[in-house]
């Protein structure tokens, strides 16, 4: 069977059986929503009929979306419906579907897909019987009534009164219905199946990368602020401070030049020690910013400069793409050697742990990355935390983190992050 015929099969019967189901769809949810809204005066009683209809909706939808699936060639997801808090009451849960708005597209499908399965059951119905019956004239046309009063379409356009032409315009008319038949067919298909995509599943996509994006954006906005909080903090803590005493040192040492030139000798020796201290704390710092061996080496070899760092002792894991020096988009293996970074930093302050590792893995879609210690446990994303900030840094790249640490260990860190 040809792809064509097999399309052509799926296609008529999704056009059929939505013809089927929109009559009792339709008067389902015209009945149920007028009785709802009729019975809002006894309130209780119309919100509940409402909210059971909305219900009914949304199986149908469910149906809908498997079928049209099929006629599109692409999966339709499943929408995110709103559930009920667990502290709600008995009837706030009851007439949850009544505060989703996914749930009145539902409804509204029910109504709206009516006219237009009718539309294409028609076509699709006149094209089928056209063809098939123009084919087969031939055949059939021996049991017509034949009498002075039977005028034939062949003779009524001017091609004659004869059976022979009869027979060869309806075997014209035959063809050319046949021939166009898949592409009508088709387009009867598409006319229910594409305006059901968008009211059941594209509508809530895009409302949900809406929602995505907005969260990322304020992530990111989020991320950026926590760094430059912690960037001027630790310059104020540190390189700022050592500026101001070898400042001062520097000034005592001008007023000790004529009187004591020994004591200069251990002033300008101090100024040197704390520039040296100053150089070190910038370095790392900058390091904190864009880590050169991250750019130059790629993050196999950042991973392994951190974990070499870390004072807790630390198991690296990569996986062979990127052991060998496979690179990931800039973005991403700066998120993950960051997220990383922090993790070990916080077992090295917080967690008490006698052990860590960190494990990193791409499958091409996907950066898969995670760090483990055997410390004392209990952390968490509280707001103003320092994983709370990390979560931030990896949503604004599109990712996602989650924390596992049930009190007295073992903590994990895992993050997921795009990299296409």
């Amino acid at each position: 069977m040809t792809p064509t015929v097999r399309r052509l099969g799926a296609d008529t019967v999704y056009v059929l059986v939505s013809m089927l189901l929109c009559v009792p769809a339709f008067v389902f949810a015209v009945v149920g929503f007028s009785l709802g809204v009729g019975t809002l005066v006894l309130f209780g009683v119309g919100l509940l009929v409402l909210a059971g209809s909305l219900m009914v909706a949304r199986g149908l939808a469910d149906l809908e979306r498997l079928r049209a699936a099929r006629v599109l060639d692409r999966p339709l997801p499943r929408p995110y419906y709103r559930t009920a808090e667990p502290a709600d009451s008995t009837l706030r849960r009851l007439l949850t579907p009544l505060r989703d708005g996914q749930s009145w597209l539902d409804l509204l499908w029910s109504v709206l897909q009516f006219p237009l399965a009718i539309i294409g059951f028609v076509l699709t119905t006149t094209w089928w019987a056209g063809a098939l019956g123009g084919l087969t004239f031939w055949f059939w046309s021996r049991w017509l009534p034949d009498g002075p009063d039977q005028h034939g379409l062949a003779e009524l356009i001017g091609l004659g009164d004869t059976l022979a032409a009869e027979r060869w315009l309806q075997f014209a008319i035959g063809t050319a219905l046949a021939l166009s038949l898949p592409w009508v067919v088709r387009g009867s298909a598409l006319l229910t199946a594409r305006p059901a995509a968008t009211l059941l599943s594209d509508l809530a996509d895009t409302r949900a990368q809406l929602v995505r994006s907005r969260a990322q954006t304020r992530a990111a906005v989020s991320a950026e602020a926590t760094a430059l909080r912690r960037l001027e903090r630790d310059i104020h803590d540190g390189p700022q401070q050592r500026l101001v005493r070898l400042a001062l040192d520097l000034g005592r040492a001008r007023q000790q030049l004529d009187a004591d030139p020994e004591r200069v000798r251990e002033t300008l020796d101090e100024a040197i020690e704390f520039t040296r201290e100053t150089l070190d704390e910038l370095r790392t710092l900058s390091r904190g910013i864009a880590p050169p061996i991250l750019a130059d080496r790629g993050l196999a070899s950042a991973l392994t400069a951190v974990a070499s760092r870390c004072p807790v002792p630390v198991a690296l894991r990569l996986d062979e793409a990127l052991a060998a020096g496979g690179r990931l988009p800039d973005a991403v293996e700066t998120g993950v050697y960051f997220a990383v970074a922090e993790a070990l930093t916080n077992v090295a302050k917080h967690s008490g742990a006698g052990i860590a590792s960190v494990t990193v893995a791409a499958d091409g879609a996907t950066v898969f990355a995670s760090v483990t210690d055997d410390g004392r446990g209990g952390a968490h994303m509280s707001k103003g935390h320092g994983l709370a900030g990390l979560a931030d840094r990896i949503e604004a790249l599109g990712g996602r983190m989650t924390v596992d640490s049930p009190v007295g260990g073992p903590t994990t860190l895992r993050w997921e992050l795009p990299c296409e």
